[in-house]
């Protein structure tokens, strides 16, 4: 069942939205920086072995490279499971293939919404969106989504937060 709520975006109630598999290299590249700076410092004991005896950095460096072989290996699993959706009181965000997080936010509660972009996801036309309330709790972060798509859902998200504004 779809209702127009906006003139520019058609949400269909009930459906999850996954976001853009582009932004798998997004991830991957975040991974391969993080866990390769994570490996390079375990492999220094290697190097040098007056840090650290090589007996006792060699745990360590396979722990890391483990960890980051593990963490590549999630990426496109991860990617996946983002997922959003629109319902009629309010926008439900869920994330995780290990540890699930699912968050609803409802429309009247939303402070701010705001969409960024790193010079990686302007490349790959994606954007960030991110919501706002009162409880930290309830702040969402949507990464990967198209510009346009991410803009029609902003624009959609605030005209929906404005009619469901929660008094105080």
């Amino acid at each position: 069942m779809s209702d127009q709520l906006d003139s520019q975006v058609v949400i269909d109630r009930d459906q999850w939205i996954g976001i853009s598999p582009k932004h798998i290299v997004d991830e991957y590249v975040s991974v391969v920086v993080i866990f390769g700076l994570i490996v390079a410092a375990t492999a220094l004991p290697l190097i040098w072995d007056d840090i650290i005896p090589g007996l006792l950095a060699w745990p360590s460096f396979t722990i890391a490279v483990i960890a980051a072989v593990i963490n590549l290996i999630l990426v496109p699993f991860r990617v996946r499971a983002m997922r959003y959706m629109l319902r009629v009181d309010d926008f439900v965000f869920r994330k995780g293939v290990i540890f699930q997080r699912q968050v609803a936010t409802p429309y009247g509660r939303l402070q701010l919404v705001d969409i960024n972009r790193g010079p990686l996801s302007r490349a790959l036309g994606l954007a960030e969106l991110r919501l706002v309330t009162a409880a930290a709790s309830t702040g969402v972060t949507i990464p990967g989504i198209e510009m346009e798509a991410c803009e029609a859902l902003r624009d959609t998200l605030v005209s929906l937060a404005e009619t469901r504004r929660a008094g105080l």
